[in-house]
């Protein structure tokens, strides 16, 4: 079962402010907890989380365009 694109972009947002604000020494082992605790869990494989995770500019960015979208310069509009 594939994720809608909305629920894509708002997994790969979350993540990046978890590890944002949690600053794990293990951010693998870091995020699959999260993402065990999450309602995404189900829908969006954290295999695809991390791979896009690796990815992502340093500093402000967000996520959109569901899984074959891209890293955008600034805040996501929404959480």
């Amino acid at each position: 079962m594939s994720a809608p694109d909305a629920l894509f972009d708002l997994a790969m947002n979350r993540a990046a402010a978890f590890l944002r604000s949690a600053r794990p020494v293990e951010p693998g082992a870091a995020l699959a907890e999260w993402h065990a605790r999450t309602r995404f869990a189900r829908r969006v494989p954290l295999e695809e989380v991390m791979l896009r995770l690796q990815h992502k500019p340093q500093g402000e960015w967000y996520w959109t365009g569901g899984p074959a979208g891209k890293w955008q310069p600034g805040k996501a509009k929404f959480p």
